[in-house]
């Protein structure tokens, strides 16, 4: 037999199961399965009984409670307890599931149960624990598209699943090869949130048998159910975490639990560490050894999206407002042992002496702190506060793009030195691959050409490059040429955009620019302002731009904002850009990291970025959503094909993961002593450094300061701190005192520098296509399986969008396919009826032709069609080619089989290539 029976496939999983601690039983129907849930019930609540089991009419009672209930309320009711009363007056309490000790509860399983609803339903393999069913399993024959299980699934949902059968939490769908697994719902369930399972290191498992051995062990199993789902109450709805989600988790509170060190998650960007973070802190906020487990974000971070969030997975759990009072008040309620705070919140609670006496306490209280996007520097100096007052507290980071030696913080601090080891990691090739996050489509723009010799660097260095990215004509370029295609990296508007610039200045400009232009988007911009800029009497100062720009926002949606009320301005524009109803946002650093829209698809970049600034940038773009965005978009007018390139390899390596590079506090000490010895050989006291007159010396000065500063930031660093002049070797006064005369001979060196010469009129500018980093698999069969078939115009329009998409193609195993998907766009697509699904007709269709080819080719070589098929299979399994056998398969001279065999070898290539085989 070609292909290995559905039904030994399930009786190889039955037989594994048992194998596993499962107890086989046989539930022939619905009467039998109530039969079995009282028995097993009377079994599980044995040491509660006192000797009487459950009676009929008290099992009556719990079927009352629990039968005709939605799949959420289910699930809460499994994880609860119920109160009866029993037949003699006397109240009982009855346990479904123990969720604390997953392995003292009772597995069965058995296969081919059949029940009756709207139509009648046998079903695969059915897993039962403690009696009810909870988990079920769907197969497919090998060689079938396992979606088909999951469609079957869809089928029961409507149509059976009655009573018991509201309790499944999870189902599984395998044809033996793949294996899926994901959670119930009483909405529709969407297949992009079936997940492989994976091993610790993001090893896919997807053998039914792996599978089984990895995710359906007893205790296993009953843990998921336990820890790893979350009940969504805003959304009423069940979710199951992702594996790299489960064992960060695990990670994460086996660390808090078993030692007092420290750790952080490296999830990438993107793949739900919101969840991740949340789920680890509601399990380490039952854990009697720790008093409290804060969970500190940062203020602008704290969007109604991000509350929204927070609140599915714990209704109230975030206090909005900036009132330190509330935190204090959530502090000292001792039912409340999880908190989603803001760090200027917990800032102002250690230093204020009001709430000392409520903080006291909490030095020497095991406390825990889980950080949110952990990589920024703010976080590190909130860190030393913290660090001060709360003597045994644990710090858990989690982060997309930690800081390495390659992109260490300002104070040189990598991740790893602030919070020791990783935890768990998953990287951003990983979730690429799961579908988690999509790729990214990026295009390198050249928006001038300079006649000069780019290798020559002392002319390079004597260029005004900054005159250039910023000249009129160079930006009035890029705008319209934003215009000019916005509307097609949109799908007509269906999309948004960020554009993301270098200066507040410059985005100005280019406010201005589009203002003048023609054009029906929408376009506004955000930045924070700063109160004491300089301003040299010709330039608005950044508050009044902002103010301006303000000014149009309230025309175009009818609003009241303005600097005054900026954060009200920041949260509606936050909200419009995740409802795509701001076409082009522009920003210099905002909405650069942590922010998430699903209907952001464009980045528009004139910036120059690096490592972790970079990632998260181009991550604004990569949340999955349908078909019609199959990946991020990255537009940049600058050169940043080596930055991107760099970023992505750093952040998909994890040799450097804990390389630590800060030294010892006495180390950084002894080295500063010897910079401030060095500064006072230039200059005892600061008011000598106005005597110095050579040039050399007032060098020799700012490369000496430069230095004594920059051990001073490694010393700030540790937590125990403190400006000693007895142990620094220099006050706190001479010090400022020295940085004031730093100021001043900086600023004369700069302002005696060779001027800069304008290359201007060497420049040509002009807009050219430098380079495109396309993935191109997968989103032509995506906009194929999404064809409308109900309305002609509609899908008329969709095959010609295909057709010219087809037309760019840049993928080669795409341009393999044109014709054949062209053909099929003609001749089948415009006959499908409303009911068919359009993938399926694709994959029929090209299944058909891929047969046509390989007939007509067998005959062309003159080879036996069976051994062309067979040597296709061979390489479709092995990428080998057996040319011996082929040899002997053909007839003719020596020359003839020699050229019959390249023919063939090329053949099976390219045919493998073509069928997706």
């Amino acid at each position: 037999m070609a292909y290995q029976p559905e039904a030994e496939l399930e009786k190889k999983l039955h037989t594994q199961l048992v194998n596993q601690g499962y107890k086989a039983v046989k539930i022939a129907d619905y009467d039998a399965l109530l039969a079995n849930f009282k028995q097993q019930l009377n079994l599980f609540n044995e040491h509660k009984l006192n000797g009487r089991p459950i009676t009929d009419i008290e099992f009556k009672r719990i079927l009352t409670l629990i039968e005709g209930k939605s799949i959420y309320e289910s699930a809460k009711i499994l994880r609860d307890k119920l109160l009866i009363e029993r037949e003699d007056g006397t109240q009982l309490y009855v346990e479904l599931l123990n969720t604390k000790e997953w392995c003292k509860n009772l597995f069965q399983v058995t296969t081919q149960t059949t029940v009756s609803g709207k139509y009648t339903n046998r079903y695969d393999v059915t897993i039962l624990i403690n009696g009810l069913p909870l988990v079920q399993i769907e197969l497919k024959r090998r060689g079938l598209d396992f979606k088909e299980a999951f469609n079957q699934i869809q089928r029961y949902r409507r149509h059976t699943f009655p009573g018991l059968y509201r309790f499944l939490q999870i189902f599984i769908v395998s044809n033996g090869v793949d294996t899926k697994y994901f959670s119930n719902s009483d909405y529709d369930i969407q297949f992009g949130f079936t997940f492989f399972w994976t091993d610790e290191n993001n090893e896919l498992i997807t053998n039914l048998q792996d599978f089984a051995s990895a995710f359906l062990k007893t205790c296993h199993i009953a843990k998921i159910l336990s820890r790893y789902m979350v009940i969504n109450d805003t959304d009423k709805a069940l979710m199951v975490m992702r594996p790299y989600q489960a064992y960060a988790v695990e990670a994460l509170v086996q660390r808090a639990t078993e030692t007092n060190n420290n750790g952080f998650i490296w999830h990438t960007t993107g793949s739900g560490k919101t969840l991740t973070s949340f789920k680890a802190g509601q399990i380490l906020a039952d854990e009697e050894s720790i008093k409290k487990v804060f969970f500190l974000v940062d203020r602008q971070d704290l969007d109604s999206q991000t509350i929204s969030e927070f609140n599915k997975f714990q209704k109230g759990s975030v206090d909005r407002t900036d009132e330190t009072s509330i935190l204090i008040d959530q502090i000292k309620d001792p039912m409340k042992r999880f908190i989603v705070t803001t760090i200027q919140k917990m800032n102002h609670a250690i230093k204020s002496p009001k709430y000392a006496k409520i903080m006291e306490p909490y030095k020497q209280e095991h406390v825990v702190f889980i950080i949110d996007e952990c990589h920024r520097s703010q976080f590190g100096d909130m860190r030393k506060q913290i660090d001060r007052h709360f003597k045994n507290a644990q710090y858990f980071g989690f982060t997309g793009t930690p800081r390495f030696v390659e992109n260490k913080s300002q104070d040189g601090r990598t991740t790893a030195d602030l919070f020791g080891k990783c935890l768990h990691h998953y990287l951003i090739k990983d979730a690429i691959r799961d579908g988690n996050v999509l790729g990214f489509s990026v295009e390198y723009i050249r928006t001038f050409n300079a006649h000069i010799d780019e290798n020559d660097q002392t002319k390079i260095q004597a260029i005004d490059t900054d005159e250039v990215w910023h000249d009129e004509r160079r930006l009035n370029l890029v705008a319209d040429h934003i215009l000019n295609n916005h509307g097609s990296r949109s799908k007509s508007k269906g999309y948004c955009a960020m554009f993301a610039v270098d200066s507040i200045p410059t985005l100005m400009k280019y406010y201005d620019i589009f203002k003048q232009k023609n054009h029906d988007l929408k376009i506004a911009g955000i930045y924070s302002y700063g109160q004491n800029e300089e301003s040299d009497g010709t330039e608005e100062h950044s508050r009044e731009a902002l103010d301006r720009m303000i000014s149009d926002y309230n025309k175009m949606y009818d609003t009241d904002f303005s600097t005054d009320s900026w954060d009200r301005y920041f949260s509606d524009v936050s909200k419009k850009v995740k409802n795509a109803q701001i076409d082009i946002l522009l920003v210099v650093r905002m909405f650069l990291t942590g922010f998430d829209s699903k209907p952001l698809n464009t980045l528009y970049v004139d910036k120059n970025m690096v490592y972790h600034d970079l990632l998260q940038a181009y991550s604004r773009t990569n949340r999955v959503e349908k078909a019609t965005k199959p990946y991020g978009n990255i537009v940049c007018y600058r050169n940043l094909k080596d930055n991107t390139d760099d970023a992505i390899k750093l952040f998909s390596r994890t040799d450097n993961v804990n390389t630590v590079l800060m030294g010892s506090y006495d180390e950084y000490l002894k080295a500063f002593r010897e910079a401030v010895k060095k500064l006072r050989e230039i200059a005892v006291i600061p008011e000598e450094v106005d005597e110095l007159e050579r040039e050399e010396d007032k060098r020799h000065f700012i490369i000496a300061f430069k230095n004594v500063t920059k051990l001073l930031q490694r010393l700030q660093s540790f937590s125990d701190f403190e400006f000693d002049e007895s142990e620094l070797k220099i006050s706190q006064q001479s010090y400022e005192d020295y940085k004031s005369k730093y100021f001043k001979v900086y600023e004369d060196f700069k302002r005696r520098e060779v001027p800069k010469e304008s290359i201007l009129h060497d420049i040509d500018f002009e807009l050219e296509l430098m380079h495109t980093d396309r993935i191109n698999v997968g989103y032509i069969l995506n906009l194929i399986a999404n064809l409308s078939t109900e309305d002609k115009e509609s899908r008329d329009r969709e095959i010609r969008f295909i057709k010219q998409e087809l037309d760019h193609a840049s993928d080669p195993k795409l341009r393999l396919k044109i014709e054949l998907i062209k053909n099929f766009l003609d001749k089948v697509a415009p006959a499908l009826q409303s009911n068919e699904s359009v993938i399926d007709a694709y994959n029929r269709y090209e299944a058909e032709m891929s047969e046509q080819e390989l007939t007509k080719f067998a005959q062309e070589v003159e080879i036996e069609d069976t051994v062309l098929r067979e040597q296709v299979a061979t390489y479709e399994y092995s990428t080998l080619i057996d040319k011996g056998s082929i040899m002997d398969s053909l007839s003719g001279t020596f020359l003839k089989k020699n050229k019959a065999i390249k023919a063939i070898t090329t053949f099976i290539h390219e045919f493998a290539e073509k069928y997706g085989a």
